[in-house]
């Protein structure tokens, strides 16, 4: 089949690629020489060579004894300047990390009708969903990028009905990583003053999590296109599995300048999100960052989103003012901001701009 062929039967992208559930990876399937013009960046958009710093790096912090002061103080540290680091030695044993990209592979080798029965309106429960790029409707540009994602809650019936190919290993994982987000959560909090995780502030912080199986297929034009577009997330924090592939890069010290952060086997890459920037009043960063895609092989991350609850009121922790700083943030209900957030195409850390005094 022609290139020029599948451009014609492409008229229709959106329909093919997000409503028949098809994705980017229907497109890589097609066998396309080039990508339709909806996905290509323009010029100004695209990494290029000369934005990668070759002298700054992502710390990567071994977490093995979490009760010494040094590891506290190297994660409060990597959340201020940088606002993403790794950690190593964190408990999780590998197979729980290969067994979960496994099983992004498990479910999108399903045969196309078994991969549609997770689109919106025809998954079983809500708490599961097969998604393209980030929000189709509302982008300018669209994402090279599929993806399950799950909403995890605690003792609810619903996971039963996620897909049965990749179920049992997320919920591990999940199982695994809860603790990990807690300690981090609490070494955090405790370089704001803050004495304890009691239940308000376990709801303001760490009161939803979303895991993705994030699929980035193999791209016939990568220097064209983008995994995910520059931007902050909006969670507490992102806690981040990603295979040995590569691609995702953060805000280096200069504002052109980009750092890849390296994939390290059984590392976890924590990642600060705008909630936590919020809460702090400025004292960590959210970083921002964006996602490069490949011309030869496929690529396969796993964040988990710590997310408040959708009804928390979001706003500085009075610990983070006790020395007298005035609040930068006002105070929102956290499903305002993510609804705004996903309402419109990724832009670099506009949100947060908008909850600004």
């Amino acid at each position: 089949m022609s290139a020029a062929s599948v451009e014609f039967e492409l008229t229709d992208l959106i329909d093919f690629a997000v409503n028949q559930g098809n994705g980017v990876k229907g497109l890589s399937n097609l066998g396309i020489k080039t990508i339709p013009q909806k996905y290509i960046l323009p010029p100004e958009d695209r990494l290029n060579q000369n934005q990668i710093a070759q002298d700054e790096s992502i710390a990567v912090i071994d977490v093995s004894n979490w009760d010494d002061p040094k590891i506290a103080a190297s994660i409060c540290e990597a959340a201020a300047k940088r606002g993403c680091f790794q950690i190593i030695n964190h408990g999780i044993p590998l197979e729980v990390l290969e067994n979960v990209k496994e099983a992004r592979h498990k479910f999108f080798e399903l045969p196309d009708e078994e991969r549609r029965k997770y689109l919106k309106e025809n998954s079983p429960t809500p708490t599961v969903q097969l998604k393209t790029s980030f929000s189709p409707l509302a982008e300018k540009v669209l994402e090279w990028k599929d993806y399950l994602t799950h909403l995890y809650i605690p003792d609810d019936e619903s996971s039963k009905l996620w897909p049965s190919v990749s179920k049992d290993q997320v919920l591990e994982y999940i199982k695994w990583a809860k603790p990990i987000i807690r300690k981090l959560l609490e070494l955090l909090l405790k370089g704001l003053n803050v004495k304890k995780i009691d239940e308000t502030i376990e709801s303001q912080l760490m009161g939803s999590l979303y895991v993705n199986l994030v699929y980035y297929p193999v791209c016939p034009n990568p220097e064209l296109a983008s995994g995910a577009g520059r931007h902050s997330d909006i969670s507490a924090i992102t806690i981040l599995l990603q295979d040995d592939v590569g691609g995702l890069f953060v805000q280096g010290t200069k504002a052109d300048q980009w750092i890849h952060v390296t994939p390290v086997k059984g590392a976890l890459v924590i990642n600060i999100g705008d909630v936590l920037q919020i809460v702090s009043n400025d004292r960590y960063k959210s970083v921002e960052h964006q996602v490069t895609v490949n011309g030869r092989r496929n690529r396969v991350s796993v964040p988990i989103f710590v997310d408040p609850a959708a009804d928390t009121v979001v706003g500085p922790f009075p610990e983070a003012l006790e020395s007298g700083e005035k609040p930068i943030y006002n105070h929102f209900v956290y499903s305002d901001y993510f609804n705004y957030f996903f309402s419109k195409g990724l832009g670099r850390k506009q949100t947060i701009e908008l909850a600004k005094k």
